[in-house]
Formats: C-alpha cells, structure tokens, sequence
C-alpha cells in the first residue's frame, strides 16, 4: 500500500486592502457636510424662534439650567406661532407659590393668557394648599378656570370623587372638572385601574352635570385610555421637541412645563386648547 502524503496544503490569502486615505477624508467630509446641512436646517426651521429669542433674552447667564430654558423658549415660541389662532393659558397648582394674579396676563409678556386650571385636590385626603385663593383669585381677575384632581391608583376612587366635589364648586363660566391620571397602579391590574377612574368619572359628572376632561401623557393616552375612554375628552401633555401642533382629537394640550409667565416666579405649565376663546367660552358651565 503506498504512503499517503500528511502534508498539509499551505492556502494563500490576499492580505485586506486598508481603506485609502483619499476614501477617509471623503467619508468624514461627507459626515461634516451632513450635520453642517442639519444644523443650518434645524436653525432655518425655527428662524422665527431664534429671532424672537435673541432680540430679548441675551442678557441671560448660560449656565445648564439657562440653556436648557433657551431651548424650551425657541421652541415655545414656534409651537405659539403656528397656534396663534387658538387660546392658550397654564396651570397651577401650589407648587408655583404665591401668585401676583393682578399681573398673570401673558407668557413672556408677548402672548396673552385665557385660562387657567387649578389643582384641587390629591388622592382622597389632600387638599391643594393653594387652592381657594388661586381659585378665588383667578376668578376675581376675570381668567377663564378650571379645577383638577390628581388621582392616586391605589386609593379608593369614590373616595377621591367625594373629596373633589367637596371642594371644588363650579360656577357659570368655569371648565368642566379635570381628572389628572399619570401613574400606574402598585397592587391592581390596569382593569382594576380603568374601573376606579370610570366610577371617578361618573360620580363627578353625575353631579356637576357636565361631563369631565381627562388629563395624561400621550404614551400614557396611546396605550391605556384612547380606545375604552374615547367618549370623553382629552388633555394631553407632550413635551417633546419634534411636536408643533395638537392632533385634531385633543381638546387641550399641555406643550411645555418651562415657560415664564407674569406674575408667577419659575417655570410655569402653558396649554393650547383646539379652538379660539369664543370656542373655549362654549365648553363652559352654563
């Protein structure tokens, strides 16, 4: 038998061309070139923003907190903008202290105020510190109002309701009563969930006669209450930059958490609602 030859065979391989020099350069040119074209693109788009923005407020300090301010003002001022036909106002609650009512007419004393929502009261046992002055006040400077409960999942529903209705007496010319739902529950399913903010809900129309507003954030709206709540009317808080206008099916929305107002020190809430001030004045209690 002959002998089998155990040698292996050597394979060649072409080493790896390396990428030119010249290919480098044109790849970071072309990186360079894209952000360059974004940023201007992005500058270009809120044109009127920056404008409006660098004729008053340059005198600021630039540390972080200023800065993130800046933003939020370049974009407010761009969601306003392309809102001017609709009535805007904030809301309160005592987390923005004592208020100066005489003077809280505008948002960066450029864009009038129509209305104001008030919190009322938290959970089934506290009231809003602020609450009866803030409601008086804003009544007595002639702002549109409007009341809201914040509601705590794991607390008894119709013992919330009570404490609202308790507290808050609605007037001919206020808003209807908010229910202010963010959190999701600790030790209920989210079935459980819907069923006290339905009892909520009831309770609260059944005796103010009007039915209320459900106040969320969008995530929270897309995936727990647009489709079993969709009888009842929405405000909505979406913060994020991208978004300039309000979809069609919300009747308020919540576009900011940092804005200056008069008459009221640090950031303060402002809100779009979905229609003019004669509009507005039509969802008020009769």
């Amino acid at each position: 038998m002959a002998k089998q030859n155990n040698r292996r065979r050597t394979t060649y391989r072409k080493p790896k061309k390396k990428p030119s020099v010249f290919r480098k350069k044109l790849i970071q040119t072309a990186v360079i070139v894209f952000c360059a074209l974004l940023f201007l693109g992005i500058a270009y788009h809120y044109r009127n923003g920056l404008a409006y923005y660098f004729s008053f407020k340059t005198n600021k300090v630039l540390d972080k907190e200023t800065r993130d301010k800046q933003i939020s003002d370049v974009r407010n001022y761009q969601v306003l903008e392309k809102n001017d036909d609709k009535a805007i106002g904030i809301d309160v609650s005592e987390y923005q202290g004592e208020i100066e009512w005489d003077s809280v007419e505008t948002m960066d004393d450029n864009f009038k105020l129509s209305f104001v929502f008030i919190r009322a009261t938290v959970g089934k046992d506290r009231l809003d510190k602020k609450f009866k002055e803030n409601w008086l006040n804003a009544k007595e400077n002639k702002i549109i109002r409007g009341a809201y409960h914040y509601y705590r999942p794991n607390e008894n529903s119709l013992e919330q309701a009570e404490l609202f209705i308790k507290t808050v007496r609605l007037q001919k010319g206020d808003l209807p009563p908010v229910l202010d739902i963010e959190k999701l529950p600790e030790n209920q399913s989210i079935e459980r969930l819907k069923i006290g903010l339905k009892r909520w809900l009831i309770a609260v129309e059944e005796h103010y006669k009007v039915k209320p507003i459900i106040y969320t954030g969008e995530r929270y709206y897309d995936d727990f209450l647009k489709e079993e709540f969709s009888d009842y009317l929405f405000w909505i808080a979406n913060y994020n930059f991208y978004r300039e206008k309000m979809k069609e099916d919300w009747l308020f929305w919540q576009f900011t958490e940092k804005a200056t107002v008069s008459g009221i020190k640090g950031n303060v809430d402002v809100n779009i609602f979905n229609g003019d001030l004669q509009q507005l004045q039509f969802i008020t209690k009769e």
